[in-house]
């Protein structure tokens, strides 16, 4: 069973980017409707999450085109490649995630810290700044919950999922 599910690795980076872009909308409907206010590190794995759900989207449908039009070396080519930099931002969001719950939620301002010289030299407030303006430093951020878990663990758990599928995509790619 286990392996039918790695056969499919186009497929799963198409719905790990719909889940990626979901996971986005969330974040931005909590911070717009519901008042929720994002500091640096939130604002970074937004960032992350977008940068994710391209790749997957593309790298997947270009992959999953290329396996049913019987171009079964050119799908497990482009899984495979596609896999490279969902691995990579996953593990970098991950990263952000941890360092968020354990260390920047502890600190009173999270300013200068990576995540802001991320944002700054990238200029992303300015270019789109309702999807990545910072209103909030990381303590004040550390204290909204859903469902009983802080929103970096559950962005932490998407971005695990993510390493998982990017995972069985690098290692499995379009096989059938």
């Amino acid at each position: 069973m286990a392996d039918r599910w790695m056969s499919h690795a186009p497929r799963l980076l198409v719905w790990l980017g719909l889940l990626c872009l979901a996971g986005l909308v969330s974040a931005l409907v909590a911070q717009h409707a519901y008042d929720v206010r994002p500091c640096p590190w939130c604002v970074l794995q937004r960032g992350i999450f977008l940068l994710l759900a391209l790749f997957a989207l593309l790298g997947g449908g270009v992959a999953w085109a290329l396996k049913h039009r019987g171009h079964l070396y050119r799908a497990h080519l482009a899984a495979r490649l596609t896999a490279i930099p969902v691995v990579l931002l996953a593990m970098g969001g991950l990263l952000a995630a941890t360092y968020q719950h354990e260390v920047a939620a502890q600190m009173e301002s999270c300013a200068m810290t990576a995540a802001d010289r991320i944002l700054t030299a990238l200029d992303l407030e300015a270019r789109w700044p309702a999807v990545f303006m910072v209103t909030a430093n990381c303590q004040d951020a550390a204290k909204y919950v859903l469902l009983g878990l802080p929103y970096e663990i559950w962005s932490g758990l998407l971005f695990a999922m993510a390493l998982g599928v990017g995972l069985i995509a690098l290692l499995r790619g379009a096989r059938v």
